[in-house]
């Protein structure tokens, strides 16, 4: 079985239209395939109706921002009802947030000296959603940065310029949406958080306690050690498996659909039980 369940397409913070994304995948010859963007479905319809042409497996998905102790995560909803009033509701309380964010981004850079930032912003996106990758891809097109490391070195995170913190809902509050519309919730890329192993390993327990269902164990960019110890951990805490390449098509990402390695354990993976 040859899944990706992560991707992302202009609807959040992808570059490509969810028609385009769903032709890669269905040219890296996937089995399985999902669009997840950022706090909203919108792009799912237009995803479902190419991947039909496509006689592509389609899997409805999200990815929704939430704390965990206080910290910022992402959790991916697989195999949802995208009609579902409880998740739908719940996304437009985060499309409200990451509205409210961007406008403070864009003021914070501009008492730093970088003028009309929003404006300069809107025009990386197709939609009226602005994530930090789209303040990211204009910093660097500006010339402020070089990449996207430079970026995050420099500004859009803690005490930085552009580095705005969002109260997003509880992550049990986030597996109530997900379990509401009927999908699997599962950590994205969770080597991605600034934590140390005992703690991504505290969070893997919390999520299990309030019946979150699994972990991505293999993303992009994973490390054989991660994927390694992802298995490992998912084994532990019973949590199922899920595999994602975290595609956004920006020219200075080298990430590729489908470009994935397998699941140590298949028998975990999360589509036996979507």
């Amino acid at each position: 079985m040859k899944a990706d369940l992560h991707n992302h397409s202009y609807y959040s913070d992808g570059v490509l239209s969810p028609s385009e994304v769903v032709r890669l995948a269905s040219e890296a010859e996937c089995d399985l395939f999902s669009l997840t963007d950022h706090d909203t479905t919108d792009g799912i319809a237009e995803a479902q109706l190419e991947a039909d042409k496509l006689n592509l497996n389609l899997v409805n998905g999200v990815e929704i921002s939430a704390l965990w102790r206080n910290m910022a995560i992402h959790i991916l909803g697989l195999g949802i009802d995208v009609n579902n009033e409880i998740l739908q509701t719940g996304l437009e309380h985060n499309q409200k947030l990451r509205k409210e964010r961007a406008e403070k981004i864009a003021l914070d850079l501009w008492r730093s000296g970088i003028k009309d930032a929003l404006e300069k912003t809107q025009s990386f996106s197709k939609t009226e959603m602005l994530t930090r990758t789209h303040f990211a891809q204009m910093l660097i097109s500006e010339g402020y940065c070089k990449d996207m490391k430079a970026v995050f070195r420099r500004y859009l995170t803690g005490k930085k310029p552009g580095g705005v913190r969002v109260e997003w809902e509880d992550f049990d509050e986030i597996v109530h949406w997900i379990h509401s519309a009927g999908g699997k919730a599962l950590i994205a890329h969770p080597f991605r958080y600034r934590m140390t192993h005992t703690k991504i390993k505290a969070m893997l327990n919390d999520f299990k306690c309030v019946l979150g269902d699994g972990i991505e164990i293999v993303t992009g960019t994973s490390s054989d050690e991660e994927i390694q110890l992802g298995n490992q951990w998912a084994g532990k805490y019973n949590l199922l498996a899920t595999c994602g390449s975290d595609f956004h098509g920006w020219p200075n990402q080298r990430v590729r659909i489908g470009n994935l390695r397998d699941l140590p354990d298949p028998e975990k993976a999360v589509w036996r039980y979507l």
